[in-house]
């Protein structure tokens, strides 16, 4: 069996896979780089060589994740027609963020985000990207503030409520979560 060498780009995306799933599962200071490595099947010095630290493999795995939802965004954005409404527009890149939230590691390292916004440089990279996504919605939309205020706080609670698994292909039903989310839990 001949085994194809990786370049560089490749294993850093590899190791970028792993820590993702890895800080999913038990957050930015409960992560050891030695468990990304195993994940990845590299060596712990490898991922410092391919992201410095620890600290800066947890920015790539968060940029990661927004990158996600404002390619879902775009992409969407890119299929409504040029007269619609901001209202229409908004609903259109609302059903895409189901695409983000349905790739279970990805809403879980935004949340651990917020949760390691203590951390100075953590807290500014997270506010700066939520920021970004907040403007992405308004140029992609044309919606007032308010209309944005509204998507921005009802995707959130999709990604905790899918955090918890009442969301997502594998939702324990539960009544209160259904009437909660109401039809938005069906996009």
């Amino acid at each position: 069996m001949t085994r194809t060498r990786m370049t560089a780009s490749e294993r850093g995306e590899e190791v970028l896979q792993a820590a993702v799933v890895a800080f999913a599962q038990s957050g930015y200071a409960a992560t050891k780089t030695d468990e990304i490595a195993r994940l990845a099947g590299v060596s712990q010095p490898y991922v410092i060589r391919l992201f410095g630290t620890k600290q800066q493999l947890f920015l790539a795995a968060v940029n990661h994740s927004c990158d996600r939802i404002e390619e879902n965004f775009r992409v969407a954005a890119s299929r409504v027609h040029a007269d619609a409404t901001p209202e229409e527009r908004l609903a259109a890149i609302g059903p895409s963020y189901t695409n983000f939230l349905n790739e279970r590691e990805l809403p879980l390292i935004l949340l651990h985000g917020f949760a390691a916004s203590a951390d100075p440089t953590i807290g500014t990279a997270v506010r700066t990207r939520f920021g970004g996504i907040y403007q992405i919605v308004r140029e992609l939309t044309g919606a007032s503030v308010e209309e944005v205020r509204m998507f921005m706080a009802m995707g959130m609670l999709l990604t905790d409520m899918t955090a918890m698994q009442l969301v997502g292909p594998d939702a324990i039903e539960m009544p209160w979560a259904a009437e909660l989310i109401g039809d938005y839990g069906e996009a």
